[in-house]
């Protein structure tokens, strides 16, 4: 049985050309992640926390470096098997919640499952449970124009649950809230930590926001700091 962390980042490094110019955005990383915790990555802007956690997620690939997820090195997986390792064990949150506009709370908390073999059926009682758990069962058939910027965000986060997937990333996921909003968001990801054990991690310049993490990780010009309990 694989008792080793969840994530395990060895010797990554990742830089991008600007011209001629190749700009270096990490620079040996090295960090592990246990199933279960729930990370804030902190750091000035241009610091690569925002790259690190874009990394994880599949999204782009480190220059050089393991990046291990459940043990399997995904900067080694070809390009659609990477998209489908994506599509299986990542759920994203955004600052901007990118819900589409012309569909209810149901329809984008459903949108993921509709590449799924999943009945009619199956994939309602999924987005019932949770729409559920993030308490907007009664906001279903409400568009995103008729919901306050944190019940967006909540209908974000209960699309980011609905395939069940092995990690969430949030990108500043209260960075365009009221204080209220954003406290409400923060006590949601909490309990999906420590009450249903999802693994987060969590991008954000806000130290509040932070404090709401089991730990904390430190970037400043690609390199990482320390990593503590906020």
């Amino acid at each position: 049985m694989d008792t080793g962390p969840l994530v395990d980042i060895r010797h990554v490094a990742k830089s991008y050309q600007r011209g001629v110019q190749t700009v270096p955005v990490l620079t040996d990383i090295s960090l592990e992640i246990g199933e279960g915790d729930f990370i804030a990555l902190m750091g000035p802007s241009g610091s690569g926390k925002s790259t690190l956690l874009n990394l994880i997620a599949g999204i782009d690939r480190p220059d050089s470096g393991e990046l291990r997820v459940g043990g399997l090195d995904i900067s080694r997986l070809p390009e659609a098997a990477l998209a489908d390792w994506r599509a299986a064990n990542v759920g994203f949150i955004f600052q901007f919640y990118n819900l589409m506009p012309v569909l209810t709370a149901f329809e984008n908390v459903e949108l993921p499952l509709m590449l799924t073999r999943l009945s009619r059926a199956e994939r309602r009682e999924r987005v019932d449970m949770v729409l559920g758990m993030v308490n907007l069962a009664d906001r279903m058939s409400h568009y995103p124009s008729e919901l306050s910027g944190g019940q967006q965000q909540r209908v974000a986060i209960a699309r980011a649950l609905i395939t069940d997937p092995t990690l969430i990333v949030a990108d500043e996921p209260t960075g365009d809230l009221d204080r209220t909003s954003a406290a409400e968001v923060l006590s949601m990801l909490q309990r999906l930590n420590a009450k249903v054990g999802k693994t987060i991690i969590m991008v954000t310049h806000d130290a509040h926001a932070a404090a709401a993490a089991r730990s904390l990780v430190h970037l400043e010009k690609g390199e990482l700091i320390r990593g503590q309990n906020p």
